[in-house]
């Protein structure tokens, strides 16, 4: 079984690394902007929120799991924040569509925070607050935020996909109308 979940430890040598897992749609889309940021030790797209155990990528998507589409991220606290992180996942997402991101519909394409900790828990509600406040958005943010109870990691073809395959990613990146939506609410960074 291929499985990461709270009871699993990074290895001794890594006690002061963390773990951050969102779910922001494509997960292809979701692992770019969180390797660019200093601190982050790895990204790892798989799957959370759902009953399957162990689940495939054609399950998933297939809708029938529960899952959706996540990334995990192995971070150093000290040299970049979980509310960094929560930045950064808040301005690639659009936090008020049900059930999709952007041509991607169905559950296993919803937004979620899954948090490793009361404090992660914590932060992550104070920054949706906080977002909801900012005006930003017309609609409610829809957003979950829930426990992570397992982390599965996605087969070894969807992991860092947009370095594997460029020309694909991009084509499918931009058809997505991600970075249109993003650059519209946030101007271009």
């Amino acid at each position: 079984m291929n499985v990461m979940t709270e009871s699993n430890h990074l290895k001794d040598s890594d006690s002061s690394l963390e773990r951050a897992t969102f779910a922001g749609g494509c997960f292809w889309c979701m692992e770019p902007p969180f390797e660019q940021l200093d601190g982050v030790i790895s990204t790892t797209s798989g799957y959370a929120g759902g009953d399957e155990i162990d689940p495939t990528y054609q399950q998933v998507a297939g809708g029938s799991t529960g899952h959706t589409e996540t990334i995990q991220i192995t971070y150093d606290p000290e040299k970049v924040s979980y509310q960094q992180l929560l930045d950064v996942f808040w301005r690639n997402i659009d936090p008020t569509a049900v059930d999709r991101q952007f041509v991607d519909v169905g559950r296993q394409y919803r937004s979620a925070i899954f948090y490793h900790s009361e404090a992660q828990r914590k932060l992550a509600l104070a920054s949706r607050d906080e977002l909801a406040a900012s005006g930003k958005f017309d609609q409610p943010i829809v957003t979950e935020i829930t426990a992570l109870n397992a982390f599965y990691p996605a087969e070894e073809y969807h992991q860092n996909y947009y370095q594997k395959d460029p020309v694909r990613y991009k084509y499918y990146r931009y058809n997505s109308g991600r970075d249109q939506f993003l650059n519209k609410k946030w101007g271009k960074d």
